[in-house]
């Protein structure tokens, strides 16, 4: 294939993206983004007559003197956010046992709540990372902004094919001068999730979306395979006719799985699994659910 047919293979791609993900946010989700996700602020809106139980520090003395009464300033809660889309491209991300492959999820999962922050109005920016950080784009509102982001997701080449997620997380906490909405879109197999993810959630709002494929869960009895982990290169034979060696995987990957959970636990991070064989609008749809009833 020419450099020209991949390219217009991919845009494609990203055009069949932009056209689902709209029809999605059409048609149920935008709503529960809104309830969701608000600003971060105030904006003054009005003034008003004090009333009792007003707090004196909103008095507006100017206004007070001219009215001879005590003026009190009204605000409303600021509605635009900066939402960043952080997104891991390294060699594990591109793994797939099902129609999609974990990037491309990613990739869907990005165009879903990009679309619907815009729709918002607010303004979207993406972290690319691997083992380092591989691209930033700032936030900034526009469909054609947006589709830059999904289609950098979808070919970005790292050139170390490692995860970091305290990394990207570094990178975030020194880059956004202001507070933030962090959609972190990942499978966090990384050695290092504790302190970085719980520094970054403590200066801004972070949400973890946790990609996976049902492969990665249980090893199917297929009998000798050689694996390759995608991110170091390293090979090793395997008998998955073998029931114990099914077993200690299946129970190795829900450790791995219940100790990254109890990270996002331990530090107030709102997260949600989504797998590359599973449609990724009810695990979305519970998310924002859970988040809306604690906002109400």
């Amino acid at each position: 294939m020419t450099e020209d047919e991949q390219i217009e293979e991919m845009m494609a791609r990203v055009r069949k993206l932009e056209l689902k993900a709209r029809r999605l946010v059409r048609e149920s989700f935008s709503g529960e983004y809104l309830s969701s996700f608000r600003g971060q602020g105030l904006d003054f809106d009005d003034f008003r007559e004090y009333q009792h139980g007003d707090e004196v520090r909103f008095i507006d003395w100017n206004v007070t003197a001219r009215m001879n009464e005590p003026f009190v300033r009204k605000f409303r809660e600021e509605r635009e956010l900066s939402v960043i889309m952080a997104v891991d491209v390294s060699g594990s991300a591109d793994f797939g046992s099902q129609h999609l492959s974990k990037r491309e999820l990613s990739a869907e999962i990005a165009a879903v709540l990009g679309f619907s922050a815009l729709q918002n109005g607010d303004q979207v920016g993406l972290l690319i990372f691997a083992e380092e950080p591989v691209m930033f784009i700032p936030p900034a509102k526009g469909t054609r902004h947006l589709l830059r982001m999904i289609r950098e997701i979808l070919v970005a080449k790292p050139a170390k094919q490692g995860t970091s997620v305290e990394e990207a997380c570094n990178f975030l906490v020194k880059s956004l001068k202001r507070k933030a909405l962090v959609f972190m879109v990942s499978d966090f197999h990384a050695e290092i999730l504790d302190k970085p993810l719980g520094k970054l959630a403590r200066k801004h709002e972070l949400v973890a979306l946790r990609v996976n494929d049902p492969l990665e869960t249980d090893l199917p009895k297929a009998g000798r395979v050689v694996m390759v982990d995608p991110e170091t290169g390293f090979e090793t034979l395997v008998n998955t006719s073998n029931p114990n060696l099914r077993m200690g995987y299946r129970k190795l990957m829900t450790r791995q799985v219940e100790g990254v959970a109890a990270v996002f636990k331990k530090h107030g991070i709102d997260a949600a699994t989504l797998t590359t064989d599973k449609d990724t609008l009810p695990a979305l749809h519970g998310l924002l659910k859970r988040r809306g009833r604690r906002r109400r």
